[in-house]
């Protein structure tokens, strides 16, 4: 069933779309050595904007608490309220319609990684 959504997800729910631009921005952060954390978690929320049914996220049992809530902190500033914001109106503009209700879940699966990445971890579901 997993695989069914994400197949439709790719093409109604705009995964590709959020699969590009996540990667791209993650290819051009990762472009400068500062960067590179954040381009990391760009690429891990492209991966999980591509084929997200079947996917959980739940906090590292091993995350350093003070460094990630700093980044955290530096991500919310820097754009992942603008994420956040934007996976929220998509969320809001797929439950409108019946159908579009489990991509509304998606969507608010991605807004909860891209308000805080940084000690989580995406993982599959059986």
């Amino acid at each position: 069933m997993s695989t069914l959504g994400n197949i439709l997800w790719i093409f109604l729910g705009g995964g590709i779309f959020i699969f590009l631009g996540y990667l791209w921005g993650g290819v051009v952060l990762c472009l400068t050595i500062v960067g590179i954390p954040f381009g990391i978690q760009c690429i891990k929320l492209s991966i999980l904007g591509l084929m997200p049914f079947g996917e959980t996220i739940r906090y590292k049992p091993s995350a350093p608490g003070c460094l990630s809530t700093v980044m955290n902190l530096i991500w919310l500033l820097f754009g992942g309220i603008w994420l956040t914001f934007f996976h929220l109106v998509f969320a809001l503009i797929c439950a409108v319609t019946i159908v579009g209700i489990p991509f509304a879940k998606q969507h608010v699966k991605l807004l909860s990684l891209a308000l805080s990445p940084f000690g989580k971890e995406v993982s599959t579901s059986l």
